[in-house]
């Protein structure tokens, strides 16, 4: 039993042992009184403890117990300064060991920290907070931080202390609301959580490190120490060029990628590839296939396989289904090397509820607003992030750069931006609070993704944001500076909705909706649009975009080789779902690998055939995206012919000569002689027909080019007769 006599240190040594001390380092560890030195230790299970020497070993004291729950204190006199040490714990056993003391040791966080911290503007946060192999005094250990400034008490709790939920009490920085401390001997690979105490001293469901880098595999939900980054980066090339490429005038194909569900293996369609494999598979087929830039859906880890990644767990970490944060980013190195760049789907509008991760995380809403009508989104059963508070900002803008920075992403596709812009997104009357102006514009969330894209593009150069943002709201791509929000691209989601629209009707109907294809063009300049035929279209009983076709099994491939062909000579850069580029008949299924058996068929070779041809006019001709932005880079030849059911414009670069014409037939039936009034004379190559036999179609051509008669058409002076095939695109470039 303790002989202690000192309440108020008794006090504080229950407290202890209880895990509800607010002030841990302000009682454990060495203090200094006058000439007194006292040294105190937290040591469950230990029978006696000695206080030795760090350098030598030599006995300085003996602690004696202050409660029977581990609390232990001792002290010398006569030293003139602080001194380095080490505890020997001997156990119930009679077993010897030394240990470090972690409350011997000086703070993690240095005053910039706190201060860059409390201010919101430390966008190397993820260098101080969350978990990091160190050596501090020369030992080796992990320096542990996490914001919590509500709580009572926080502990990190794992491997390193048996899951212990009082052993490890950690230092609150005030001036920030920051919990850290440094556990000397903890390791790389080891589990961890942090035990918190809201301001009641109620203890919380055990929450896994909101800036963890690697965790677990779901379902299993710890946060996981990782090591410092190994691998090395054979990018130089891509790096230096891309901070100095414009992407408004240079190419974008995007290719839209589910990781785990791209391929699986052959013998077992359960395993799904990891990192190093998708670089040797996965990377080679987006070269071949001429797609400039791949994306990602979700790579942050995530509980739930369902949610593909948009509710995600651990923004800093890369999923451990595929591999380690290294072997991601030995991924990306692979893409670069062969000339594609990186784009991942972002989160940053909400985040699920489960009991382990960021709701409530101290007892409050601190990362989400504590009113639900501000703070949850209903449809999604997910919190929303309080983007008034400079804390959460800075934890989102930090990420962002996290991965732009550490893993050499070249583009973030901020999701559901529409959801963080309006207040009443999805919400009935009575369910949303107005804003400050009576209005339904979320204004602190505006502020944020103003503030996200100038840092962003301030800090990478090169670097592109894209707006998945499915409403009016304007200038969403053009600068802040400017009184936009600052995103260098936006999806064009009414382009998409439109032209599925039109294409779903049998052609015979089609001349009543002509409107839907064309109408694209009032708007198509008013944002730095990407056109997108993405995940989403290909779920949920949509169908695959080959299941939207109307006709029989012919005129289905032929319906989506037209549209196709239209989609990438349209203004606007291009991404299309994984897929859809071999027309994939049944919808996407997250569980299980495409349907890429379907290429023992021509006709879906062909459409693959079609798309890799489509990418390569699109990557070597500068009038089909050299001024996707711009207007001046379209000119209609006839928009207007519904009858028909025909299409014809042109396309046009920097150099005048740089001419590319377009002619769509969206009717099964052949247009002999058809007049297309061209802007100067010279010969038209046909450097595309979708409806090619090598692309599954009839082969109804024009022998490879067309000369321009000058027999006026269309109001300009000269003209091509050509043939016009059933159900297909046909592209000319005037010869230079």
């Amino acid at each position: 039993m303790s002989s202690w006599t000192d309440t108020g240190e008794l006090d504080e040594a229950r407290a202890i042992a209880h895990g509800n001390h607010h002030d841990a380092f302000g009682f454990l560890g060495l203090h200094q009184k006058d000439s007194v030195f006292t040294v105190r230790a937290f040591m469950p299970g230990a029978k006696e403890a000695r206080v030795v020497d760090a350098k030598n070993g030599r006995t300085l004291f003996t602690l004696t117990p202050m409660n029977d729950d581990g609390v232990f204190a001792g002290s010398i006199k006569g030293r003139k300064n602080p001194f380095a040490y080490r505890l020997l714990v001997v156990d119930g056993q009679g077993r010897e060991e030394q240990i470090e003391d972690p409350y011997r040791f000086p703070p993690w966080l240095g005053d910039i920290d706190v201060h860059l911290l409390a201010e919101g503007n430390h966008f190397k946060s993820y260098e101080k907070l969350g978990a990091h192999p160190a050596k501090m005094d020369g030992v080796e250990g992990v320096a542990f931080a996490v914001w919590a400034p509500n709580a009572r008490c926080v502990n990190v709790v794992g491997e390193f202390n048996q899951w212990n939920d009082r052993r490890h009490p950690m230092r609150l920085r005030h001036g920030c609301g920051v919990w850290e401390i440094f556990i000397p001997g903890a390791k790389v690979g080891q589990r961890y959580k942090f035990a918190i105490r809201d301001a009641a001293g109620n203890l919380l469901p055990l929450k896994a490190d909101p800036y963890a880098t690697a965790t677990e595999v779901p379902p299993q939900t710890a946060s996981v120490v990782s090591d410092q980054p190994a691998h090395r980066w054979t990018d130089d090339e891509w790096m230096a060029k891309r901070a100095s490429r414009d992407p408004r005038a240079g190419p974008m194909s995007i290719y839209e990628v589910h990781l785990g569900s791209w391929r699986r293996s052959a013998g077992d369609n359960a395993v799904r590839p990891s990192y190093r494999e998708l670089a040797e598979q996965l990377v080679p087929y987006v070269a071949d296939m001429g797609f400039t830039h791949v994306e990602f859906l979700p790579v942050s880890e995530h509980p739930f396989e369902g949610s593909w990644g948009y509710q995600p767990s651990a923004m800093f970490a890369p999923t451990s289904r595929f591999g380690s944060p290294d072997d991601f980013r030995a991924l990306v190195d692979a893409f670069h090397r062969a000339g594609i760049g990186v784009i991942l789907d972002w989160v940053p509008g909400h985040f699920p509820k489960d009991a382990h991760l960021l709701g409530r995380f101290d007892g409050t809403g601190l990362y989400e607003h504590e009113d639900p009508r501000r703070g949850e989104h209903k449809q999604w059963g997910t919190f929303i992030y309080n983007y008034s508070r400079s804390e959460v900002a800075n934890f989102l803008i930090s990420n962002a750069l996290f991965w732009l920075r550490e893993f050499h992403i070249d583009g973030l596709r901020v999701d559901a931006v529409a959801s963080m812009l309006y207040l009443d997104y999805d919400r009935a009357a009575g369910e949303w609070i107005p804003n400050a102006q009576g209005g339904n514009q979320n204004l602190e969330a505006v502020e944020f993704l103003k503030r996200l894209n100038t840092i962003v593009y301030r800090e990478v150069p090169g670097i592109i944001t894209i707006a998945e943002e499915s409403t009016a709201w304007p200038m969403v791509s053009r600068p802040v500076d400017q009184g936009g929000l600052g995103f260098g691209f936006k999806w064009n989601m009414g382009w998409m909705h439109d032209t599925l629209e039109y294409m779903s009707h049998d052609p015979i109907h089609r001349r009543f909706h002509h409107n839907e294809l064309t109408f694209g063009l009032v708007y198509a300049f008013s944002e730095n649009f990407v056109l997108p035929l993405s995940h989403d279209e290909v779920v949920y009983g949509k169908h695959s975009l080959l299941g939207r076709m109307p006709g029989d099994r012919w005129q289905k491939f032929a319906n989506l080789r037209a549209y196709y062909g239209f989609m990438f000579t349209h203004p606007g850069k291009k991404l299309l779902f994984m897929g859809g580029e071999f027309a994939q008949e049944h919808e996407w299924n997250h569980d299980a690998a495409l349907d890429w058996q379907s290429l023992g068929d021509e006709l879906h070779q062909g459409v693959q055939r079609l798309v890799r041809d489509l990418n390569r006019i699109h990557r070597e001709l500068p009038a089909v995206h050299e001024l996707d932005c711009e207007s001046g880079g379209f000119e209609w030849i006839d928009g207007n012919d519904g009858d028909r059911s025909i299409l014809a414009y042109l396309r046009r670069g920097k150099n005048a000569r740089d001419v590319v014409v377009t002619v769509v037939n969206f009717t099964p039936v052949v247009r002999e002689g058809y007049l297309l009034g061209v802007p100067e004379p010279g010969i038209y190559r046909e450097i595309l027909n979708s409806d090619a036999a090598c692309y599954g179609g009839s082969n109804v051509g024009n022998d490879g080019a067309v000369t321009a008669k000058p027999a006026p058409s269309h109001g300009r002076a000269h003209s091509l007769e050509i043939r016009l095939p059933p159900l297909a695109s046909v592209v000319f470039a005037l010869q230079s």
